[in-house]
């Protein structure tokens, strides 16, 4: 375990810190002290809050003593609170006065027994718990205020993802709110040992960020490092886990996905039990997972719920779609400029004769398509989805046809574009297909330049190039380079379930073994009726 510690380089003495909660709003000015005089405290709340609309506050009475509930309308649900609060403080009221009803302790177990609750020993504390949907009740000659957490506001309901089809598996995906997230994914692994800790991130969104993980399984090493990552954020505003990934990534001046998100909380728990670590993030329903490796990036959680053959098959159209995508255009470059001789005879003269009244050479024609499908592309994804989905197809299927019938481009070439476009589709995380979709643009200006010498030059760099990236200092190869045999059964194909037997071994987990009793199933004896002979 120490020589894999070795490979991580940043040291916790460059580590700012998260800022405590009762130091965020020093910089406001607001007087950390509570005061026991009521007046004094509503004072302050109402000079922090004066220019906005939403801070509201009812003023109670408690015995003979004054008493304010403050709250922010918009970030709870307030027919929740007259419910669990005022209604509650309204008999609190109608009862005769004891001296109980000065104990804060008091009225809460007798008011409000079931609502979650923290307490405000300063201002800080109680400003930080309004703005995360409390409703903060405050009473005169009390050294502390009781923040009640009754629920927010209305937010989506589980739907299935938007991005990741689902043919055969869970249809419910994440929404953009942290707890409903941690509930789907506890709804899937239903043990103690599943352990989720909490950050803040951002000095002015002051998010909320939670991470996931198997105590007893998890690396702590790698645990470690993604909490010193997480730690050093020092960012204004994190919205997304687009940012954090941005920020925690182990390198950013690469094409290439370093780090795996997922819509579906079915393919986060399954990487959890694996032994990596889930990132979430409130108000996004994108969840990352820490390390992800190359061959991540192709696999698929509905590729556990189909026959393993076919799953395997499927796998290897992946691969091949990849190389599809990367290779087909500037092949087509290089061998109708260069390379004429690795064509037969026929198929050359049949292209050649489509290009006879085009205009420019291949690289300016497949360039040309090539923009083309990518702003036909975009302006799909962007435009409303009752006409995204139509001009993409019908504008591809126009442009195209207009584009031969001018002499500007030939059949061929559309075909080689649409085919390569199709191919990148295969990939199962959108952020992949796109570091291919750029690498095609670089290989076919080197094909332009230097033929096919120019395609396996630039795979070539492209190979040193991942063989060079680390993913929380782990080879961004691996298990291919380097290459381990252990965890070749869930790589490039499949095994059954109950042959994957072990945890990926660069992991380095403290649970190697994943499925110890696991065995092939077998039919019963035809001969004793499905019994055995020994029963």
């Amino acid at each position: 375990m120490s020589s894999f510690s070795s490979l991580f380089t940043r040291r916790k003495n460059k580590n700012r810190g998260r800022t405590s909660e009762k130091e965020i709003y020093d910089q406001e000015g607001i007087p950390k002290h509570y005061d026991r005089k009521l007046d004094r405290n509503l004072c302050s709340i109402q000079e922090l809050f004066k220019q906005t609309t939403d801070y509201e506050e009812i003023h109670i009475k408690v015995g003979d003593l004054k008493g304010c509930v403050c709250y922010l309308g918009t970030t709870l649900n307030k027919s929740e609170l007259n419910m669990q609060v005022l209604e509650p403080l309204r008999e609190a009221f109608k009862q005769p006065e004891t001296d109980a009803h000065r104990d804060l302790d008091y009225l809460r177990e007798a008011f409000f027994p079931a609502v979650s609750y923290e307490y405000a020993e300063t201002l800080h504390q109680l400003v930080w718990q309004m703005l995360n949907g409390y409703a903060v009740v405050m009473i005169d000659e009390h050294s502390k205020a009781l923040a009640l957490n009754i629920g927010g506001t209305d937010k989506r309901s589980i739907s299935e993802p938007s991005t990741q089809t689902i043919i055969r598996g869970p249809k419910e995906g994440f929404i953009e709110d942290i707890n409903t997230n941690i509930g789907l994914i506890r709804k899937k692994i239903k043990s103690p040992r599943l352990v989720f800790e909490d950050f803040r991130v951002g000095s002015d969104s002051n998010t909320k960020l939670s991470i996931g993980y198997m105590k007893g399984i998890v690396n702590e090493d790698i645990l470690s490092e993604v909490k010193l990552r997480i730690n050093k954020i020092n960012a204004s505003g994190i919205l997304d886990t687009g940012n954090v990934e941005e920020f925690i990534t182990d390198e950013t001046f690469t094409f290439f996905p370093l780090i795996y998100n997922s819509e579906r909380p079915d393919s986060i728990s399954g990487n959890i039990l694996e032994g990596k670590i889930a990132i979430l993030l409130d108000g996004s329903p994108f969840v990352l997972i820490v390390p992800s490796v190359f061959t991540d990036f192709f696999q698929s959680t509905e590729d556990y719920y189909q026959p393993f053959f076919m799953t395997s098959f499927i796998r290897i159209i992946r691969y091949v779609s990849f190389m599809i995508t990367l290779t087909f255009p500037s092949l087509y470059v290089a061998i109708t400029t260069y390379h004429h001789e690795l064509m037969p005879t026929p198929l050359l003269i049949n292209i050649q004769s489509q290009r006879e009244g085009v205009p420019f050479p291949a690289v300016i024609e497949i360039l040309m398509m090539e923009l083309t499908f990518e702003v036909l592309r975009e302006a799909g994804v962007r435009m409303p989805r009752a006409v995204g989905q139509t001009l993409s197809i019908v504008g591809a299927l126009v442009i195209g046809q207009a584009a031969v019938e001018a002499g500007l481009v030939s059949n061929v070439l559309v075909v080689i574009v649409a085919f390569s476009a199709i191919a990148s589709f295969v990939s199962p995380i959108y952020n992949f297909s796109i570091a291919a979709r750029l690498i095609r643009f670089i290989l076919i200006i080197m094909a332009a330049s230097l033929g096919l010498y120019g395609i396996l030059l630039s795979l070539i760099v492209m190979v040193i190039h991942l063989v060079s990236l680390r993913t929380f200092g782990i080879p961004y190869l691996t298990p291919v380079a380097p290459f381990k045999l252990k965890d070749q059964s869930d790589v490039f194909v499949r095994v059954p379930i109950w042959g994957d037997r072990y945890r990926p071994s660069y992991l380095m987990t403290k649970a190697p073994v994943k499925n110890k009793d696991s065995s092939r199933p077998s039919s019963p004896d035809q001969n004793t009726g499905g019994k055995k002979e020994n029963d």
